[in-house]
């Protein structure tokens, strides 16, 4: 879909790029490396100051503000969708059980099933990790499906589904079957001398909060990711 037109790109990056905006709604993709927002330990520069400073044009009077509808972790890369009202965003969030999101991701070793789906309750501990656990009172139940792309004996290229939102979802329970993300330090194999973390949101699919559509984002992959897989010249 064509991207509407608005403010102009002066201030903003190089590194992010907008697919789609119009009065209601802006999709982006953001660039690894960079917090989608600010936290109480962290108060480095965000996605949503610099979208908030795209959207006032520069001039800090003005009223104009964008909402955050979700999140990526700041090593993750892909599309990101914000709403420019607080209506807009409680109308996106209440659908937000229709939203389909598909992630490309490289893991650790050689997937043995080519499909599956992983199902646990997830909970974090005080230490903010995310793990499984058999007691349904203290976890969320969550659903994360992929289907292998290619993939070496080293290294295999996943499409994901990601079923249900959970905080850390895609790299815990990937690291849960024995298959890492590959550059996920705080899930995988310790310190890892990766460049970043292999995991990029491809695609989203939402109903529009006010004209109802559906509306659908893809974006390619990250070359970094190919690379990795198609260094191993035996595939499997």
């Amino acid at each position: 879909m064509p991207k509407r037109s608005g403010p102009g790109n002066t201030h903003l990056p190089k590194d992010i790029s907008i697919l789609y905006e119009d009065s209601d709604i802006l999709v982006v993709v953001k660039p690894f490396g960079l917090l989608t927002m600010g936290t109480d330990r962290d108060k480095s520069r965000t996605l949503y100051a610099i979208l908030t400073d795209y959207v006032r044009k520069g001039y800090s009077r003005s009223e104009k503000r964008i909402f955050i509808v979700h999140r990526l972790d700041r090593d993750t890369s892909g599309i990101l969708v914000f709403a420019k009202s607080i209506e807009a965003k409680l109308q996106l969030q209440g659908h937000w059980e229709k939203t389909e999101k598909r992630y490309i991701v490289v893991v650790h070793g050689r997937c043995e099933k080519r499909e599956r789906t992983i199902s646990t309750y997830l909970a974090e501990n005080k230490a903010h990790l995310v793990y499984s656990t058999p007691d349904a009172t203290k976890g969320k139940l969550s659903h994360t499906a992929y289907r292998v792309l290619k993939g070496t004996q080293e290294f295999s290229l996943l499409e994901v589904t990601l079923l249900t939102g959970r905080k850390h979802q895609i790299r815990v329970h990937l690291a849960e079957i024995g298959h890492p993300v590959v550059g996920d330090e705080k899930y995988g194999k310790g310190k890892e001398t990766y460049k970043r973390l292999a995991l990029h949101a491809k695609s989203i699919s939402f109903i529009h909060p006010v004209s109802g559509k559906r509306l659908t984002f893809e974006t390619g992959s990250p070359e970094y990711f190919n690379t990795l897989v198609d260094r191993k010249e035996k595939r499997v």
